[in-house]
């Protein structure tokens, strides 16, 4: 059964902080062709639009469009702050291999 991603709290929390719903935007996750290994996220700020999937928190938005929504079944959306920097990251069961970035897998 594929299940929608799941965002963690501290992804929402992140979102708050950089006041993403003031401005009248969501974080949108997508997936395109290309990058290392096949596939590759694409996460950005943007308005959400009348086919994407929106998932709530905290007064926050992420959106995924119906094209990406597949590659994405049952992965988790989260927020990652380490020694090298901050960023939102994606736990994506569907990956069968991903690159040593972690922007880039293959299916």
């Amino acid at each position: 059964m594929n299940l929608p991603p799941k965002v963690t709290p501290r992804a929402f929390e992140r979102l708050a902080e950089i006041n993403a719903a003031g401005t009248g935007k969501a974080l949108r996750v997508a997936v395109e062709g290309g990058g290392c290994s096949g596939f590759q996220y694409d996460i950005a700020l943007d308005e959400p639009k009348d086919d994407d999937l929106i998932l709530e928190g905290g007064g926050q938005k992420v959106v995924v469009d119906s094209v990406s929504l597949p590659f994405l079944a049952n992965a988790v959306i989260d927020f990652s702050e380490e020694l090298i920097g901050a960023r939102f990251v994606i736990e994506n069961p569907n990956a069968s291999s991903a690159c040593g970035c972690g922007t880039s897998f293959s299916m």
